[in-house]
């Protein structure tokens, strides 16, 4: 059997996804297939809190699709390569567990969209580039880049980095917010991963980042007072949750609460 192009791990309550094509972890439809169902059977699994995608090795997060695979297909598989793509990249963003996505290297076109659609994208300093360059070969970042772009760094801003097509380094992607933090390159994932744990029980409450989480992604593509209705709903089921009541009851005893993530 051939190495999967996707691997998934489970560490202490998180799930480390692998994007496994070297040199560039370029992605394919058998990767994006795959991909979608680590998500789905981390979003399926309790023991599972946040999900952290990288790249393997230390080069590339991904450098987007693989253009050879695409220059070769008929205009038909096109079209129906990029659909798949944005149902999964939709399954990632909408799935009610924080996501990281954790820069280890090169994070371009069609790769940077996919950290896009994580929540945090945590980026190893001086690691590579980070840009969106498909205007350099005829076409748009087509795998949700033009939408999640603008809705993080503004539509003049994104319009222009797209339509420049440059790529610059992490520590500028921090400065217009398209990175959440930049770290330090030694011991670099062991950093990721202390990160990444602040997010799990015990030291938060993860079903209320999720539902946290789905009241910002939801709540900001529909009208405003039906985002009111639907944080209120969910905060009705955060306040039935076990959670909910050891966070009130460490608040009046003067102790840490001790979540379990129900």
């Amino acid at each position: 059997m051939p190495d999967p192009l996707v691997s998934c791990r489970i560490e202490s309550g998180i799930a480390v996804l692998e994007l496994n094509a070297p040199p560039a972890n370029t992605y394919s439809y058998e990767m994006m297939q795959q991909l979608d169902g680590a998500v789905l059977r981390a979003r399926m699994d309790d023991s599972v809190h946040v999900l952290v995608l990288r790249g393997a090795g230390d080069r590339f997060f991904s450098a987007g699709a693989d253009i050879k695979m695409l220059a070769s297909a008929a205009s038909r598989f096109k079209y129906y390569f990029c659909l798949h793509a944005n149902e999964t990249l939709n399954r990632l963003e909408q799935t009610p567990k924080l996501v990281i996505a954790a820069l280890n290297g090169h994070a371009v076109g069609g790769g940077l969209e996919i950290a896009l659609a994580a929540d945090l994208r945590i980026a190893r300093k001086d690691g590579g580039k980070i840009g969106l360059p498909e205007v350099s070969l005829g076409v748009l970042p087509g795998t949700g880049g033009t939408q999640r772009l603008s809705r993080l760094v503004g539509r003049a801003k994104a319009i222009e980095l797209m339509a420049t097509g440059r790529t610059f380094s992490f520590d500028e992607a921090a400065a217009l917010g398209l990175v959440t933090r930049v770290l330090e390159s030694d011991n670099w994932w062991n950093q990721v991963m202390t990160y990444a744990r602040e997010f799990c029980p015990p030291n938060k409450a993860s079903a209320a980042v999720g539902r946290m989480k789905r009241s910002v992604v939801t709540g900001g593509e529909i009208p405003f007072a039906e985002a009111l209705a639907l944080e209120r709903e969910l905060q009705q089921q955060l306040f039935e949750s076990q959670d909910a009541r050891e966070g009130l009851d460490a608040y009046l005893e003067k102790r840490p609460p001790r979540f379990k993530g129900v």
